[in-house]
This record gives structure tokens, sequence and C-alpha cells, in this order.
């Protein structure tokens, strides 16, 4: 089943400028509104947070909103530079999400998560990573899944805050107490429907279509429609300027598993011969199958290095060959390196010689398509005393930052994701405590070893300026081994709660 993400940007002019402006940019405090010309008068076109809570809105004029709120800070309208803008910003989406990315002007972005959304950890966390990456950068944004374009444009501007996921199937019941605007219907039609009585758009499902098409003719009900999934959508989308890519149609549209195989060789053949002419290497792959009935079926892999091996990018390409749906038939195929990398030819090394290092990229690879990028990786030393900040996740196959490990104290091999309370009895401020019961199974403590003290990180924040642990390694009577600490000296109460927590395990 398709799913597709709407993603409503409420204040997109405003927030614009404030980016472009930088740190010459109003205050966040400050009330910021855009200016336009409506036929003859200047209206408020935008208002960012701050004018809202003061209540200006959309559509107001300008000379009132100046009465309403004295120093506001007024720009001009540019909806050409807000759109390009948002093209932009469509694109930024597509090399990091989806393959199927579209602007939907003039306030958000429409995107085809269809078997995207695996790679990144399931919906829920897609959908936060792309909410967070756009606050984070100043962005106020809201986003929506659902079946349709329509529904989850809807959603996102009706219903999200700042994010929502409908369940596959539940659209009609969600878009039911949405108003008729979430439609996308010009002005008009709403207000016309609201004189015969209608103020929901679950007034509409399962009315007479044809008096609704003879009264506001045929866009209500192809709306409607597209909402409920009675009708397809077609979302067009952005292919960047410079992108490689290689097409292939079919007199005859094609289903079989071994015939899109064939030609995903074909294609792979032709990219990398492309590829290879201009000194590149294929770090994301987006194959793109257009369907009779105008729906795009979308594989996408990424690669840990730039590759142009043709047999490794066929294999990987074909490996998603059973999540194609390819219906009533494929009519048209197309490869693109949605992101590509200068790649060097080089010398193998001769086993005469030297032994070959080993490659493991294509493991990688294989295994990131199959799971996630997110699940594959590999953990790197940090310059922290404390524990949970003294390491970090880096891609499988980063660099070598020179860090090395801490030695000077044993570091259990598992160490929690945060501390866990436990139940302790314990003689303050130097020993080890007795008995520890964590997660409701009491344990007696029959060797230990500490305290390890670590002070908190100063230079952070002013709550860890007197902040300090005491660590603890003991042994129960089944001989497991776990890493405890007391929050605190034992003594002064401002270096800490004086509790204590689990949190690591010995292998």
């Amino acid at each position: 089943m398709a799913r597709v993400i709407s993603v409503f940007l409420p204040t997109w002019p405003t927030d614009r400028l404030r980016r472009k402006a930088g740190d010459a940019a109003p205050p966040v405090e400050a009330p910021l509104i855009i200016a336009g010309r409506d036929r003859n008068r200047r209206v408020v076109t935008a208002a960012d947070a701050a004018a809202r809570a003061l209540g200006l809105r959309v559509g107001m004029p300008l000379t009132k909103a100046q009465a309403l709120v004295p120093g506001l800070v007024i720009e001009t309208a540019d909806p050409k530079a807000d759109a390009e803008s948002l093209e932009r910003l469509a694109l930024w989406v597509l090399q990091r999400f989806s393959p199927i990315v579209a602007a939907d002007l003039p306030d958000g972005i429409v995107i085809d998560s269809t078997g995207a959304d695996h790679l990144h950890g399931g919906e829920a966390a897609m959908l936060e990573a792309l909410v967070g990456r756009l606050t984070l950068s100043g962005v106020a944004a809201r986003a929506a899944i659902a079946d349709t374009w329509g529904a989850a444009h809807a959603l996102a501007r009706y219903g999200a805050d700042p994010m929502l996921i409908a369940a596959p199937g539940a659209a009609e019941a969600l878009l039911s107490p949405l108003p008729l605007e979430a439609l996308r219907l010009p002005p008009a039609i709403p207000a016309g429907l609201r004189d015969l009585g209608f103020a929901r758009i679950g007034d509409l499902i399962g009315q007479p279509r044809a008096p609704l098409t003879r009264r506001f003719g045929p866009e209500l009900c192809r709306r409607l429609d597209h909402a409920l999934g009675d009708a397809t959508e077609p979302i067009e989308p952005l292919r960047p300027e410079g992108l490689i890519e290689v097409r292939r149609s079919f007199a005859e549209p094609i289903g079989a598993a071994e015939t899109i195989a064939r030609y995903v060789g074909k294609l792979v053949d032709a990219l990398c011969t492309i590829l290879e002419e201009r000194g590149l290497g294929a770090r994301r792959l987006d194959l793109l199958c257009h369907r009779v009935d105008n729906r795009i079926e979308t594989v996408r892999i990424g690669l840990a290095t730039p590759v142009r091996d043709r047999k490794r990018l066929a294999r990987l390409l074909c490996d998603k060959i059973e999540t194609i749906a390819p219906g009533f038939g494929i009519e048209i195929m197309s490869l693109a390196a949605a992101l590509a990398e200068p790649l060097a030819a080089r010398q193998a090394a001769s086993s005469l010689i030297e032994a070959p290092a080993p490659d493991l990229s294509g493991l990688i690879d294989t295994l990131a398509n199959r799971v996630g990028t997110k699940a594959i990786y590999r953990l790197a030393p940090v310059a922290s005393d404390v524990p949970e900040r003294s390491v970090c996740r880096v891609p499988a196959l980063a660099e070598d930052t020179g860090a090395g490990w801490p030695d000077h104290w044993p570091r259990p091999s598992r160490l929690l994701p945060r501390p866990e309370p436990i139940e302790t009895m314990a003689l303050l401020p130097d020993h080890p405590p007795n008995w520890i019961s964590w997660r409701g199974v009491r344990r007696r403590v029959r060797r230990a070893d500490g305290p390890e003290r670590i002070f908190g990180e100063w230079w952070k924040r002013d709550a860890e300026l007197a902040a300090v642990r005491d660590y603890f390694r003991i042994e129960d009577d089944a001989g497991e081994r776990f890493w405890i600490f007391r929050a605190g000296d034992g003594e002064d109460a401002a270096t800490g709660s004086h509790r204590w927590f689990l949190h690591g395990v010995f292998g």
C-alpha cells in the first residue's frame, strides 16, 4: 500500500527571510510579517509565530496590522524567491529521505515514502528525523503520513501537532471531522457548500455526486476522491540539475521479476559507463518503475563508499525486486545516481607482494540496505570521563579519528542506554552496597571494588560544577558483575542526590 508524507511549513516565508538574514535577522521574539498586494490594497501575506500570537492574520490589511502592533517588522513579499527556496529544500529532502519528492506550493513538501521508511527506522522515526532537522534549522514544520497525498495534506495542516501517522485504511475516519478547506478547494467552493449546510468533509462522504458536480464542477468530487484514495494522484518527482540518469521505455509493459531483473542489469551497465566517463562512483541509487496506472514504484539503495561495480550494484537492486508491485505492468524504468562522489581508478594490489586489505564495503552495503543504515555502525571513543559521553556512533567505514579507548580502569562490555535506578543498602560515604535490587530481582553483593570518582563536566553546564559520581564494580552470588554508582560524594547534598544507579554489565 502506498504511503505519502505531507510536510506543512506554516511560516515558510518568514522562516526563509530569517535564515537568509542570518545574524542580521530580527530577534525571534520580534513580530515579523510579510506584506504583499491584493488588487489595490496591501495585506499581510505571511506572519511568524510572534505576530500570530499578537492577533495578526494572513489577509489582514497592513494598516490594521501596524495599528495593532507598534514597531512591527515588515518585509516585502517575494513569492518567486519563496518558491525557489522551497524547491531547494525539497531537493535536500530528496537526497536524504526518499526518491520521490516534490514541492507542494506554496507552503509544503510532498514525499512518497512507500518502501523508504525501513531505512530510517520506521515511519515514526522517519517523521521525527524530518521534522527535527527542519526545526533545528529554524523552519517550523508539521508533518503527517497517510495512504494518499490528499489525506496527508489535510492532516498535516489540520491534524498534526507536530506529527501524525494515519494507520493504513484509516483516512476516511480521520478526514471526516476536518473542515472543507482541507480538500485543497478554491475558496468559493467551501463557501458555497456551507450555504447548503455542509461544514465538514464527513458531510460530503456518501452524498450523491451528480448534484454536487452540477453545482460546483468536477473539482470537488475529484479532490474528495484523491483524499479517500478512490482516484490516483501521481507525484511528479523533482530531478536536480545535472542528475546522472538512464531510462528505458517498453513497447509492452513488463511485470515478471526475471524481466525486471534483466533490465535492471542493462540500466546499471549504462549508468556505470557514464559514471566511469566522469570519474564518479555512486553513493545512492534510485530505481523508479513507472506503472501504466500512473503510480511509481521505487527502490533506493545506499552505498558505504563510492561504487561503480556493475555486479554489486545490480545485485543490491535485484535484492529489492520483491518490494516492487508491478500492477498491470511497468512501462518505463529509470535509474539515477541521486548521490555520486569522485572515484579515481586504482591499481589492484598484487597478492605476490602483499596481502590485499579486506574489503567490507560489500557486506556493509548488503546489511544496510536490508535493515537500514542506522542499524550498521561502529563505536568510536570521545574524550570525556562521563561514561555515556565517552562513546559515539560513526559510520561503519568512517576514518579512524586517532583517539584511543581509556584503559586505566576496567569498563563494562555493555553500557545501558541510560542509568537505571536501583535499591541498595550501603555505609556512606565510601563503602559499596551489601545488596542491590534491580528490575525486581534482589542480589547479594559478594565482592566489590571501588570507588572510582568521576566529576561532572563543568564547562558544559552550571549544574555539573559540583556534581560527582562514585562508581563500584560488584559481583553477586551467581558470579554476575555489574557497574553501579552513587550520585554524589555521600556527604554533601550539593554534589548529587545520593541515589544509586546501575550503569553497565560486565561480560
